[in-house]
């Protein structure tokens, strides 16, 4: 098996940081009710206590569940490679100022009004706990040593894996 290693706080946000800025798209889940939806998202921005700020449209489903119920899930993962998931509450704002910072043209294909556009709002995660994974030498070892495991029959985990609490 892999290592297992904890992480909390300030760690916690670097591993959060590290991971979701490589990653960038997630599945960003809310609650509708009792259920949960999904829907995948791109990350804009992480900062060093590891809150996420994504751009969306005033008028989405998600901004109107966050209204209901601030509790998300984030989900990233990169196959073989790299799993990172997220339980936080979001916020939803409507600051030019930040807008403007997070703002990127591919925007512009799910907003056509641009960075200007006035339904344009920042859903910003702080996260309070979550689980990594991801592998200690980079993805093609990592698949070398599955295909390993595979003919062999024995295990042969490159991953290092814990708990995230900030």
């Amino acid at each position: 098996m892999g290592d297992h290693k904890d992480l909390t706080e300030n760690l916690a946000a670097d591993k959060i940081k590290e991971l979701a800025e490589n990653i960038k798209t997630c599945m960003f889940c809310t609650y509708n009710s009792d259920r949960l939806q999904s829907r995948p998202m791109s990350v804009q921005k992480v900062d060093d206590l590891g809150r996420l700020w994504f751009l969306s449209d005033r008028n989405s489903s998600h901004n109107a569940e966050i209204t209901m119920n601030p509790q998300v899930e984030l989900f990233f993962s990169e196959p073989h490679d790299k799993f990172l998931t997220l339980h936080g509450t979001a916020t939803i704002s409507y600051d030019r100022e930040t807008i403007k910072e997070l703002y990127d043209p591919i925007v512009k294909v799910w907003m056509p009004g641009g960075e200007d556009d006035p339904n344009l709002s920042v859903i910003t995660v702080t996260p309070e706990d979550g689980y990594y994974w991801n592998n200690k030498n980079g993805k093609i070892v990592a698949i070398a040593k599955m295909t390993a495991a595979f003919v062999t029959g024995k295990v042969m985990d490159d991953g290092i894996e814990g708990n995230l609490k900030l």
